[in-house]
């Protein structure tokens, strides 16, 4: 892992998740890219020493001096001293978000996406586009989002939730990065639905052959029995007093989407500990 990216639109949330992203860097010595993007109609860049701007028209006054005003905010939070010794660039963009973020992930050859996140619930759940749940949904690198201030010492303990059925070879190669950096215990988990129950005889033998296909260490493994998948992650998580939730998603758009959901968005909604996720697209 080289380089974190983390979308920075001001809010609490987002400068959680750029101290999160500091602290990840100061310890695998990593680059921080800081990126702000203001919705608009083209996607120019402007990095925070530079200018850029070319396009002298009365359309683009007022968009000129909102980006002049957020280029100095994101200088004024890059210089705080919470950010010092760190190799941290920032940069404003114009542009739809979900399409900058997903090429500043290429351009910057991101290894991990941090970002900021309220959740939601009730009708803002329902409501597609969340541009949150579209970089979990397709991001070519792990995310991981965070609703409140998380101590990186302090992640003792991550809960990865499978099925062990399907090829997770990326996701176990991503998460290990991980796991390396803070040093944590896995707790690898099968959550028992009505609609999909494995005895504990048939998980036993599954847990053995995955942790060996994958050369996992620092693990153990737990079978929970719980009405739906997503409360089973969530509890399970509570009673082994994770510090990190991992899942990979399905990626997946229009009908099968809105008819199968995502226990991974689900997740990034409800959970009050940081979620990181890998999408099966990426």
């Amino acid at each position: 892992m080289k380089t974190i990216l983390v979308p920075i639109d001001f809010s609490e949330q987002s400068k959680y998740a750029l101290n999160f992203a500091a602290q990840l860097a100061k310890k695998g010595n990593l680059q921080v890219h800081a990126i702000n993007i203001i919705e608009g109609p083209q996607n120019h860049t402007f990095n925070t020493m530079g200018d850029g701007f070319a396009n002298e028209s009365e359309d683009y006054f007022f968009l000129k001096q909102l980006i002049d005003k957020t280029k100095e905010n994101m200088n004024a939070l890059l210089q705080s001293k919470a950010y010092s010794g760190i190799d941290v660039i920032g940069s404003v963009e114009v542009g739809n978000p979900y399409q900058s973020i997903s090429k500043a992930i290429a351009d910057h050859e991101a290894d991990l996406v941090v970002m900021g996140s309220k959740g939601a619930s009730g009708i803002d759940e329902v409501l597609i586009g969340s541009n949150t749940e579209k970089v979990v949904r397709f991001a070519k690198c792990p995310v991981v989002t965070i609703k409140s201030e998380v101590n990186l010492i302090g992640i003792k303990n991550i809960v990865l939730a499978t099925n062990l059925e399907e090829d997770q070879t990326k996701l176990i190669q991503k998460l290990k990065e991980m796991q390396k950096i803070t040093g944590a215990k896995l707790h690898l988990v099968k959550i028992n639905t009505p609609n999909s129950f494995h005895t504990q005889r048939q998980m036993e033998e599954e847990f053995a052959k995955y942790i060996k296909e994958h050369g996992l260490g620092n693990i153990q493994t737990a079978i929970y029995n719980e009405s739906s998948e997503e409360d089973g992650i969530l509890f399970y998580a509570e009673d082994v007093k994770a510090d990190l939730i991992a899942i990979g998603t399905h990626g997946r758009t229009g009908l099968l989407h809105l008819l199968s959901g995502s226990i991974a968005e689900d997740l990034v909604n409800h959970s009050q500990i940081p979620v990181w996720t890998l999408s099966r697209k990426g």
